[in-house]
């Protein structure tokens, strides 16, 4: 991990076209300021998170053949 000491109205440059720039500094937060291209997504750590979770359920298969096993039993048809 990089590790940067920066003062507000200060900034750090991520790659072309991306900047980090401390706006306001407070007894336990920092407000930061993020321009980016429209097509980079920017996230808090938390949104991420929850982005990345809902992709992986998705990507999961479901239960559906277990299910189609037991309505097809309930039907009297073969399995």
């Amino acid at each position: 991990m990089l590790v940067f000491t920066r003062r507000r109205n200060e900034a750090i440059i991520v790659a072309d076209g991306i900047e980090i720039r401390v706006l306001r500094v407070s007894k336990d937060a920092v407000r930061l300021g993020v321009t980016a291209p429209a097509d980079v997504p920017v996230h808090r750590q938390e949104v991420y998170d929850q982005i990345r979770e809902e992709n992986r359920r998705a990507a999961t298969p479901t239960g559906l053949p277990a299910a189609l096993s037991q309505l097809t039993k309930a039907a009297g048809g073969a399995s």
